[in-house]
């Protein structure tokens, strides 16, 4: 209903609660077939929520479905669809970073992402306020696990996240010359701090539009 009648205006669409790769794939060409048929001339963008068994198995598949840009992990009903092999404590800090099989799924998560070139983003926080909690939470997906996104509840955790996820304006700057050094060299090998051909792909995917003018002090 909600694509038929906004077809055109969508951002995106997520798909959730999926064990098999094929539910995913058919609940995504279904939701490009009623967009085309409501008018939309672009492919729906879609989001993929591993939050079940199957759909972490599956993550790799998942993120390679057409049209998926994003790779969404869902804590609460992950562990809850471990009847209670992993402990309520653990759907807040330290207990879903720390705890073994909450690691391992948000790893499988970002790997898959990565392998794919989508975008990984990591499970709400449950402390809607406490900007410390949010802050630690936010640098923790990203620092410890690749995680580039975060998904808020509550308005007031959005600027920390944002400010928190997002690269820091030396990191910016550091690869700007990183990427105006290798086009003067016609990307060809370069000296530049122990710079190598990985570092230079992870310049040219960091210093984009969007990410150049989210940093502090840019301009952009």
């Amino acid at each position: 209903m909600v694509v038929g009648q906004a077809a055109r205006a969508l951002a995106y669409v997520t798909i959730p609660k999926s064990t098999l790769t094929e539910q995913a794939a058919e609940m995504a060409e279904y939701v490009q077939t009623v967009a085309l048929a409501a008018g939309r001339v672009q492919p729906v963008p879609l989001h993929i929520l591993i939050e079940t068994h199957g759909a972490l198995e599956s993550a790799f598949e998942l993120a390679r479905l057409p049209n998926v840009e994003v790779l969404d992990f869902g804590l609460m009903n992950f562990v809850s669809d471990h009847h209670g092999l992993i402990p309520a404590t653990a759907l807040r800090s330290p207990g879903q970073f720390d705890h073994r099989l909450l690691a391992r799924a948000k790893a499988q998560v970002v790997a898959a992402a990565a392998a794919a070139g989508v975008v990984p983003a990591h499970n709400v926080c449950l402390t809607l306020k406490d900007e410390a909690v949010i802050r630690s939470d936010a640098r923790r997906a990203k620092e410890e696990f690749g995680f580039q996104r975060m998904w808020s509840i509550y308005p007031a955790q959005i600027p920390v996240i944002v400010n928190t996820m997002r690269p820091s304006y030396d990191d910016v700057l550091d690869e700007t010359e990183i990427l105006m050094l290798a086009q003067d060299a016609s990307w060809g090998p370069i000296q530049y701090k122990g710079v190598d051909d990985a570092k230079v792909a992870k310049a040219r995917r960091q210093v984009t539009p969007g990410n150049a003018s989210a940093v502090p002090g840019s301009t952009g």
